[in-house]
């Protein structure tokens, strides 16, 4: 199937959108699926941006800058143009997309799947949305968690049921072709790891109370803008605490393994870059998710949407996500008891190799639509 993937940010940055976007075109691709994606251009500098994130299949990837210093008319201007390249390209089998004004403007041009992450309060006119899935070419609405589809219907009282499919955020299986890097720090004590961003709602304040508590062990940090690194690091004074500051997601493989314990603390208002909208309701992180693929040791916040995932006790510890003495029990508790640590992380593992997968994702958002299973099956995640 001819399949348009329509995003309305940029490729490459290092947004956590832009990881996702490029690994479903990837699981696309997998599939046997004619994949192109539309993208802003990138606001991070990379030479090859298959190699910067790690997707094995290099689909095409055309760029639509967004005119008038990305303003909503701005937005509305580049969906114009977006339309205007589906035609000229032929219209696909398949529009799917997270950019609303890129589907209201192409939503004639073929039958689409809007996949939504968050209730948007921002978008110009404010019944953008409502259009769009009001729309009677509006195939599926994907949403990323139960607790987003209950909003979402709330919200939009008129919206069928029949169209809505709940699917979480996904990792790829471990991959045994990166090589590892070298950590700083002290030889023979735990690691803990952190891999994401900086940005409030984090719970990175947390980490740091708990890195105090614990000085026999060493955490690591991997991500951030250098602004976010620089309001973090700066003023940390804990010796057993290393920032290692934005990453390649194509290098975040050589990272996971070398973790005792992994973090996922949570708050209970997860915010976006700059505070641009509110989302720990509705959240389903990535990071959870890689976490789980290569069998790490995981301690998450106790968030009622997390618990769509997570299970105590079962394939992660869950604690308060404000209560940073717990955390520190939690994490004694796993660098005591490496048995503990295996059984979490080996049941994390196999729940992510079972179900979810970015292959296994993309077979399930796409069943039966029109020439969705062009190899005949649902192969191998």
């Amino acid at each position: 199937m001819r399949i348009a993937y329509l995003h309305g940010g940029s490729i490459p940055s290092v947004w956590a959108n832009s990881v996702h976007v490029m690994r479903m075109c990837d699981a696309f691709a997998s599939a046997g699926h004619d994949i192109t994606l539309y993208a802003a251009p990138g606001t991070h500098e990379a030479d090859d941006p298959y190699a910067y994130y790690g997707v094995r299949h290099r689909f095409p990837i055309r760029t639509v800058p967004v005119p008038d210093g990305y303003s909503p008319a701005g937005y509305r201007q580049r969906a114009q143009r977006v339309r205007e390249l589906l035609l000229e390209a032929g219209a696909p089998d398949l529009i799917y997309g997270r950019d609303p004004y890129s589907l209201v403007a192409a939503a004639d041009v073929a039958p689409f799947v809007y996949e939504v992450h968050q209730i948007r309060e921002d978008l110009t006119p404010p019944e953008t949305d409502h259009r769009l899935l009001a729309d009677p070419r509006l195939a599926r609405l994907v949403v990323i968690t139960h607790a987003l589809a209950r909003d979402l219907r709330a919200t939009y009282p008129d919206l069928d049921p029949a169209r809505v499919l709940i699917v979480p955020d996904c990792a790829d299986p471990p991959r045994l072709d990166v090589e590892s890097v070298r950590l700083p720090g002290r030889e023979g004590v735990p690691r803990i790891g952190y891999v994401g961003h900086l940005y409030d709602g984090r719970g990175i304040d947390l980490i740091l109370d708990v890195a105090e508590r614990i000085p026999g062990a060493d955490f690591h940090l991997v991500g951030g803008t250098p602004e976010d690194r620089d309001r973090w690091e700066a003023p940390c004074r804990l010796a057993n605490v290393y920032f290692h500051g934005h990453r390649p997601p194509a290098e975040l493989p050589g990272y996971y393994p070398l973790f005792d314990v992994v973090l996922a603390p949570y708050e209970e208002k997860v915010y976006l870059t700059g505070r641009l909208g509110e989302t720990g309701r509705w959240t389903s992180p990535m990071k959870l998710f890689e976490y789980m693929s290569y069998g790490r040791a995981l301690i998450a916040s106790d968030l009622p949407v997390l618990h769509e995932v997570l299970t105590d006790r079962v394939n992660c510890l869950i604690r308060p996500p404000a209560d940073p003495k717990a955390w520190a029990h939690a994490v004694l508790e796993l660098i005591d008891d490496p048995g503990l640590r295996r059984s979490l992380g080996d049941e994390a593992r196999r729940q992510v190799l079972d179900r979810y997968t970015w292959r296994h994702r993309a077979d399930v958002v796409l069943a039966g639509l029109a020439g969705a299973d062009p190899s005949g099956g649902t192969g191998p995640a």
